[in-house]
């Protein structure tokens, strides 16, 4: 006889680990079935371990600047392969979190590949590649399909994993590149970019769109991209890498803009273009599944066309972030099990941060996309130069934006550059959520001397208000 759930989750990552732990707090017998690891490439390959190398890269740049704090630090250097160590014990510590986690719910963990196998079933394969003859057979009420994505790769530019990489080598660097150049410029591209130019490697940073950055407000990327410069980075932009040529010394990359081509030499190459969602062996074939533009398509409840089948996190779609991931498995499950009160989510409200030097963070809409979508805006701006704690901290580069509907207060979007951004903006989050209007902002109290209170002035300053400008 087949082991029978009420909820079986495809994938144990950020949003499938999630989805069944909140399954089982509803009373729900819930499995999660993973191929490699619990806590899926964000835990063990992403988000987690390159918060810890870049920490150490955020370490060794304080310690080389120690004049500046009046201390003192002489023949500051850093040992990569112990970088490396504490960023992999970073990943294993919380893995085990997870394993814990699930036990703690009672959730079934089955290892292998699983794949839809008919209504209601889900086949489990040893191996990660979903083929062979099935060893296990599950049947479900419900399935939640959260498979994840891997990075995209684009034709002719294949990595080898030793010249050419993907983010995952590039977490696990043997020797630190002299020279490296990295294909994309958003939040991964760019974080591997500073935690290498921080230790010392020359970088150049190439983005086929008009700015780094992209998806963040054109004035953050603008100001992200003097930052990157004035450390030292090479950014092209508009610009193309046609093809990789590999040598015994490096690479040789090809890169076409308008002003022509020209060949950059670099140890090596960093691919961070983009993902591509694992749709590949789980039996979507013959079902009402549909994919668009790679990833499952999914309706306001993470519901596909298959009943009683669901998507959630990378697999369906942008923005491609684990915190969307785990909040969209609650929300699924939440639905399922008829809690009242639950809300479909809502991108807009989902912050995104990348952390390099300076960390950048925002949510909500641009002011571009503000006016594009019909708004009449006012904008309120701050910079770190003019808040008490930045200062104390010698880490004054950088703002504070924020976008304001000017017919209702509303505040649209919240976009930010410098010093612990990325912990700040869900103040704005909350606001967000909260559906709050200028005045509410205005009278909140900001506690002194915290760099959270350029947030309060960039409200103010947008009704002419500021008073520290």
């Amino acid at each position: 006889m087949a082991d029978s759930f009420d909820l079986v989750v495809i994938g144990g990552g950020p949003g499938g680990y999630v989805a069944a732990i909140r399954a089982a707090q509803l009373g729900l017998k819930s499995a999660v079935v993973e191929r490699e690891h619990l806590g899926g490439i964000c835990l063990n390959w992403g988000c987690i371990p390159t918060k810890a190398l870049l920490r150490s890269a955020e370490v060794f740049h304080l310690m080389k600047d120690a004049s500046a704090y009046g201390l003192s630090a002489s023949n500051v250097s850093f040992d990569l392969p112990a970088v490396v160590k504490r960023s992999r014990a970073v990943a294993a510590q919380l893995q085990s979190g997870v394993k814990h986690l699930l036990r703690k719910n009672k959730v079934t963990v089955i290892e292998g590949h699983g794949r839809l196998a008919g209504k209601g079933k889900v086949a489990v394969t040893q191996g990660d590649r979903g083929e062979g003859k099935p060893s296990t057979e599950l049947l479900a009420k419900h399935i939640i399909l959260a498979t994840g994505a891997r990075p995209r790769v684009p034709p002719g530019l294949e990595p080898d994993g030793k010249q050419i990489w993907t983010y995952k080598e590039a977490m696990i660097p043997e020797a630190m590149p002299r020279s490296l150049l990295v294909v994309g410029s958003g939040a991964i591209g760019i974080e591997f970019a500073s935690f290498y130019r921080t230790l010392g490697a020359e970088v150049t940073v190439v983005e086929m769109l008009d700015r780094i950055l992209p998806a963040e407000d054109e004035e953050i990327s603008a100001l992200a991209r003097k930052s990157f410069e004035r450390q030292g980075m090479k950014i092209m932009t508009s610009a193309t890498v046609k093809s990789l040529k590999k040598s015994p010394g490096g690479v040789t990359a090809t890169i076409s803009s308008a002003a022509g081509e020209v060949n950059v030499s670099a140890e090596r190459v960093i691919l961070a273009v983009g993902i591509s969602a694992n749709t590949e062996n789980l039996g979507l074939e013959g079902t009402g599944v549909r994919l668009e533009r790679g990833h499952v398509v999914v309706g306001p409840w993470l519901q596909t066309g298959e009943p009683g089948v669901y998507a959630i996190g990378d697999l369906a779609g942008a923005p491609w972030l684990a915190h969307k991931a785990s909040h969209e498995g609650v929300i699924c499950v939440e639905k399922i099990a008829s809690v009242t009160g639950v809300q479909p989510p809502d991108a807009t409200r989902i912050p995104g941060c990348t952390y390099c030097h300076p960390q950048v963070a925002s949510v909500g809409l641009t002011e571009r996309g503000a006016l594009e979508s019909g708004h009449t805006v006012k904008v309120g701006r701050f910079p770190f130069i003019g808040n008490g704690k930045a200062i104390a901290l010698g880490d004054t580069e950088g703002l504070v934006k924020t976008v304001f509907d000017a017919g209702t207060g509303a505040l649209l979007g919240a976009h930010m550059i410098g010093p612990e951004v990325t912990e700040m903006i869900q103040g704005y989050g909350i606001a967000r959520t909260l559906e709050t209007t200028e005045a509410e902002l205005m009278h909140t109290v900001f506690p002194h001397p915290t760099l959270s209170e350029a947030m309060h002035e960039s409200v103010l300053e947008a009704y002419g208000r500021a008073i520290h400008i």
